[in-house]
């Protein structure tokens, strides 16, 4: 095999590993538990969560899989939060237009998409200083409850007729998602300022 045929199988492995595919799953997980939720109906939202688990634990096994195997690329390092950030964004604005989140608690999401909104943009910035700022434990578990809260909203109504309560439930967990995110953003801004005054 010459230098070129190297070149090429090193750049298609890099492109098409398994944790690259998981990323991309995720991301074409999105419109597909949009559109059921839009589509309505207790099948189609047992569905959703489905998908929604799925594209969920794939968030960490892209990751963790990557370390594992050694295949990090700067091509998963790119698509990988913004596959997270898509997913949430997009099924909180569906979230809303379905009246799951209706009044006051519109606000939930507003503060989470804001929060996406600023970070990444100053993670943008800090890269081009190549100045990384590390993920918190509390950070983590402001993921981890995010994505239980919308996992949860998902179910909704249809959770509701198995277990009473249950979008009152993920309402709640939503708000103490929003509380970790006003809490890790400031934080993020607060290691990350100094970096932006010099």
């Amino acid at each position: 095999m010459d230098g070129t045929e190297t070149g090429k199988t090193v750049r298609y492995s890099k492109v098409w590993n398994l944790p690259n595919i998981l990323t991309y799953g995720r991301i074409l997980a999105v419109p597909v538990v949009a559109a059921l939720l839009l589509w309505g109906g207790d099948t189609a939202r047992w569905t959703a969560l489905a998908i929604y688990v799925v594209a969920a634990i794939t968030d960490f096994l892209d990751g963790y899989l990557a370390r594992k195997w050694q295949q990090q690329s700067s091509l998963g390092r790119m698509l990988d939060p913004i596959a997270d950030k898509v997913l949430v964004a997009v099924v909180l604005l569906v979230l809303c237009a379905d009246s799951i989140l209706h009044g006051g608690h519109i606000w939930a999401a507003i503060i989470i998409l804001s929060r996406e909104v600023l970070v990444s943009g100053l993670r943008e910035y800090l890269g081009e200083l190549q100045v990384s700022v590390p993920v918190t434990q509390i950070a983590k578990w402001k993921t981890t409850v995010q994505l239980v809260a919308i996992g949860v909203l998902i179910a909704g109504p249809a959770g509701d007729t198995v277990v009473p309560y249950t979008t009152e439930f993920g309402i709640a967990m939503l708000w103490i998602a929003a509380g970790l995110t006003l809490y890790t953003g400031y934080d993020y801004f607060r290691a990350g300022i100094r970096h932006v005054v010099d």
